[in-house]
C-alpha cells in the first residue's frame, strides 16, 4: 500500500488550494500511491473566526472538488479535514475519505476540541467556533480497515485503542500542530501511538508558512507499528512517498501479544 502525503501551504483561496490538490493528485499517479493524504485545513487557514465563514455542508463544493479528483486520478483521498457546516447550523472540523470511484467512505468530526493555553507559548480555543464529534471512525478499504481522526484527537490514547480493536491497520491523522507542541510532543506522539497500539500512523500537516497568522510544525510523518519512524518531512511545503507492508502487523502482534494480552477481565474499554 503506498502512501503519498501531500504537506501544502494552506491558501485562503479555495481555487488556489485545489490547484495544489489537483497537482498532488498527479504526483500521486505517477508515483503509484493508492491514497493522497491532505493536511488538517487544507484550505481554510487556521483561525478559529474563519471556521464558520469557510464552513459548507456534506456534498458542498470543496466536497465534490475532492469527489471528483478521486474518481478523475482512480485513487483513495483522505481530503484532510474542513468546516462543515452541520444540520442545526452547528459547524465542525471535519474529515472525509473517498475512494477510486470518488464515493465518500468515511466521516469523521472532530472529538476532541483544541483548547489550549500554553504558559509562554500557543493559545488557541477551537470551542469559540467549532462543536465537538461524537464518534470513533473507522472505514474498509481494499487493503483493510482504516481509522481516522484529526489532530488533537490523537493525544487521547483511548481513541487509538478504539479505531485498533475495530480493526484499524493504519490511522490517518490529518494535523496542524503549532511551533510549541510541535517540537515537544509531533514524533513522540505519532511514534508512542503506533507502537503502543502496533499500527501505522500517518500525520499530515501543512506547510509552515509565516505569512499566515498560524504557523504549522509541518514534519509531515509515517510511524510502522514497532514505533519506527519511515519517513518525516521539514516544514516546507512538498511530498513524501511511503510504502506500507501491512504484514508487519500481524507479524509484530504476534511476537509482541499487547493487544492480546490486555486483561479484560480487569478493565474494559467501550464506546457510550
Amino acid at each position: 500500500m503506498k502512501i503519498l502525503q501531500a504537506q501544502m501551504i494552506v491558501s485562503p483561496v479555495i481555487e488556489n488550494a485545489f490547484q495544489s490538490v489537483e497537482a498532488a493528485c498527479q504526483k500521486a499517479v505517477e508515483e503509484g500511491a493508492d491514497f493522497l493524504t491532505l493536511p488538517e485545513m487544507f484550505c481554510c487557514p487556521y483561525e478559529t473566526a474563519n471556521f464558520p465563514r469557510y464552513a459548507e455542508a456534506e456534498g458542498g463544493n470543496v466536497w465534490n472538488k475532492c469527489a471528483v479528483l478521486a474518481e478523475k486520478y482512480n485513487i483513495y483521498i483522505s481530503a484532510g479535514s474542513v468546516p462543515e457546516l452541520g444540520e442545526a447550523g452547528e459547524v465542525y472540523n471535519t474529515a472525509y475519505v473517498f475512494d477510486r470511484q470518488g464515493r465518500q467512505i468515511a466521516k469523521h468530526r472532530k472529538m476532541h476540541l483544541f483548547d489550549i493555553d500554553v504558559k509562554g507559548g500557543q493559545s488557541f480555543k477551537e470551542s469559540d467556533t467549532l462543536t465537538a464529534g461524537r464518534k470513533v471512525t473507522v472505514f474498509d478499504t481494499e487493503f483493510g480497515s482504516m481509522g481516522l481522526c484529526i489532530c488533537y484527537d490523537f493525544r487521547f490514547p483511548e481513541l487509538a485503542r478504539l479505531m485498533v480493536l475495530k480493526g484499524a491497520k493504519v490511522i490517518f491523522v490529518p494535523a496542524a500542530f503549532n511551533m510549541t507542541t510541535g517540537p515537544a510532543h509531533w514524533e513522540l506522539m505519532f511514534r508512542s501511538q503506533a507502537m503502543f497500539n502496533q499500527c501505522f500512523a500517518i500525520g499530515t500537516s501543512p506547510a509552515r508558512d509565516l505569512n499566515s497568522s498560524y504557523h504549522s510544525w509541518g514534519h509531515s510523518i509515517a510511524v510502522d507499528p514497532w514505533g519506527n519512524v519511515i519517513a518525516q518531512m521539514d516544514e516546507k511545503e512538498g511530498y513524501q512517498l511511503i510504502e506500507l507492508d501491512l504484514s508487519k502487523i500481524n507479524s509484530i502482534r504476534q511476537q509482541l501479544p499487547l493487544i492480546k494480552h490486555r486483561r479484560t477481565d480487569l478493565y474494559t474499554l467501550e464506546v457510550k
